[in-house]
């Protein structure tokens, strides 16, 4: 499959706005609706789902209605303290590892704080959460092989399909339990059983791994970039400054399938969008733009002047309803981090660290660390 990779700050504010591009591949994707996309595709699932992330016109405006009232901010707010619960004890974890030995960063915390809190909010039990925790990275790994790309697709409905189930039966005060009851009191507006499934793959999934590669990019960049953690420190920068650098230097969600052109879009360079193409709009490049951010956009600067013109969290109607919630999460995981562990170093070089095999999800396989210190050499 060919796509039009869109990686200009401007132009994907430009797009991302416009009534002529669409998520929705149901409508407005020619080769989905031909029956041409395979189910092993490694991308079936982000072209497959039917919620807000790929809802277009007055039925995005009807699920963000619907789900919005479930999602709010004072339910966001009122995480505040489990949040810092969680985090103190996974800092208390991570000060049992001794002197000059090292541990995953990346698992057992930056990946951790998402995890349980996401699973909370929706009232999900360990024993489920743990399946889900491997069905959503597999359904990020878009290296996966066909086998498990079609395996992953069907054990993720099956499981959340289980859930749904138990909340029927016993519902909760979390928001799975919400979701069900706009799917089944909502009258002609409601939710769709398919909609209501695909809600929560939205939110378990891409709701925790935004926030999971914002941890770990933030505190590798600390790490390899001690001036700047000098800074904070001195109270010439604050943690708010760190995470929109860190947003904007590496974006959590790199590329973000598909959108579609409805007719054909004349971008005024002699470049067109025909009707029915696939765009990907890559918001890891938008971060580097030059014209945005200087010819120095690829130094992590927590003084920038432009830190805060990022789209990480997208742009327009689309814009993540769950962004407050990730950033609380940063705000509290952060600072807590780097004041329990001072002399905290990264325990391999850089350059040695590896990607997540994904397009789509932008972090580190592994964060290795030495919480007290000990740099490699």
């Amino acid at each position: 499959m060919v796509a039009w990779a869109i990686t200009d700050f401007e132009l994907i504010k430009k797009l991302v706005t416009d009534p002529r591009i669409s998520k929705d591949a149901h409508q407005h994707w020619p080769a989905w609706i031909d029956g041409e996309i395979p189910a092993d595709w490694p991308l079936f699932a982000w072209a497959a789902v039917k919620n807000m992330l790929t809802a277009y016109g007055d039925d995005h405006t009807r699920l963000r209605r619907l789900v919005g009232t479930a999602f709010t901010p004072r339910r966001v707010a009122a995480m505040q303290p489990r949040i810092e619960e969680i985090a103190a004890t996974l800092l208390d974890r991570l000060a049992q590892t001794p002197p000059g030995e090292q541990v995953d960063a990346r698992d057992l915390y930056a990946y951790q704080i998402p995890i349980r809190v996401i699973c909370e909010l929706f009232g999900i039990p360990d024993e489920p959460a743990a399946e889900l925790r491997g069905l959503v990275d597999s359904l990020f790994n878009t290296h996966a092989s066909p086998e498990e790309v079609v395996s992953t697709y069907g054990n993720l409905y099956r499981c959340l399909g289980e859930l749904i189930a138990a909340k029927r039966q016993t519902p909760g005060d979390d928001l799975t339990s919400e979701l069900i009851a706009a799917r089944d009191d909502e009258g002609d507006s409601k939710l769709s059983e398919q909609e209501l499934l695909d809600s929560l793959v939205l939110f378990i999934g891409a709701g925790h791994e935004t926030t999971v590669n914002l941890l770990d990019t933030a505190i590798f960049a600390l790490l390899t970039h001690p001036e700047q953690l000098a800074l904070v420190r001195a109270g010439e920068a604050t943690w708010d400054d760190v995470i929109n650098e860190a947003l904007r230097w590496r974006a959590p969600i790199a590329n973000l399938p598909l959108r579609f052109a409805i007719e054909d879009v004349d971008l005024g360079d002699g470049t067109v969008l025909r009707k029915g193409e696939p765009i990907v709009t890559g918001y890891a490049a938008a971060g580097r733009d030059h014209a945005v951010h200087g010819e120095d956009a690829d130094v992590f600067d927590v003084t920038r002047e432009s830190r805060r013109e990022h789209l990480a969290f997208g742009y327009g109607v689309h814009f993540c309803l769950g962004a407050p919630l990730a950033r609380l999460e940063a705000q509290i995981a952060l600072p807590a981090l780097f004041e329990r562990f001072p002399d905290m170093t990264l325990a391999v070089r850089a350059e040695e660290l590896t990607a997540v095999e994904s397009f789509i999800s932008n972090g580190h396989r592994v964060l290795p660390v030495r919480p007290y210190g000990l740099a490699a050499g």
